[in-house]
């Protein structure tokens, strides 16, 4: 075949764009789909808002636990303790000298009142002072007008005698208004608490007398102290 010449090439040229043309004419093109085009552009902007909320939302979540965090305590936060019951302290059940359940007021007696101490011995007091018999019924005197007895200041004097049975121990008080026991101790440290007689009127004087077991007979180491209803220590025999 004779190549053709460019002269002859750009003739078939223009006359295959012109069928072409003519052929494209004779083409109906098919309608524009609008209907599924819009509904295409919904779906795509449906799925566009859905994926920014969520998006949102997820930022806004991760935020507000990031803030949770940061203002959170360190550690858990501490619990008071409650102090501890303190117990009250226990009272010493040694009883004071005012609180001794031995000291109890005089027995006032009647002037010339007998008074059974015991061991067949009887004590009693008249206006000029003590008087008592023994086991024997032989009869005592003690004076407390005579002068012998200083009532200017509390004082205590001592009497004692015994048997194989027991030792009966009395004398005065006097010098107060105030006594209200008197505390026998012999010579092994041993503690007895007389019993106390008295006239009515509140004299200044009064009788004491108490008993102890054989072998402690005033043998010379007993002391006596009175002591008032405060427990204030008034007058000791021997004075020290």
């Amino acid at each position: 075949m004779t190549p053709e010449s460019p002269t002859e090439a750009e003739a078939t040229a223009r006359e295959l764009r012109t069928a072409f043309a003519d052929a494209a004419h004779d083409v109906t093109p098919a309608p524009v789909p609008l209907a599924a085009i819009e509904r295409a552009g919904r779906t795509r902007r449906r799925r566009r808002t859905t994926a920014l909320a969520t998006c949102c939302a997820l930022t806004v979540t991760a935020m507000t636990l990031a803030l949770v965090h940061a203002l959170a305590p360190a550690g858990p936060p501490s619990v008071a303790t409650p102090p501890s019951p303190v117990r009250p302290p226990t009272p010493s059940s040694a009883p004071s000298p005012s609180a001794s359940p031995s000291a109890k007021p005089p027995r006032i007696v009647a002037p010339g009142e007998r008074v059974d101490v015991g061991g067949g011995r009887k004590v009693w007091l008249t206006e000029d002072g003590k008087r008592w018999a023994d086991s024997e019924g032989f009869e005592n005197f003690r004076s407390v007008v005579d002068g012998n007895v200083d009532r200017s200041r509390p004082g205590v004097s001592h009497q004692s005698e015994g048997d194989r049975n027991a030792v009966f121990h009395s004398g005065l008080y006097y010098g107060t208004e105030d006594a209200a026991r008197i505390e026998l101790t012999d010579a092994t440290g041993r503690k007895t608490t007389a019993t106390l007689l008295e006239l009515p009127g509140e004299p200044d004087w009064g009788v004491w007398y108490a008993t102890t077991p054989p072998g402690r007979s005033g043998g010379g180491g007993e002391r006596l102290a009175l002591y008032d209803a405060a427990g204030r220590l008034l007058a000791e025999h021997p004075p020290l």
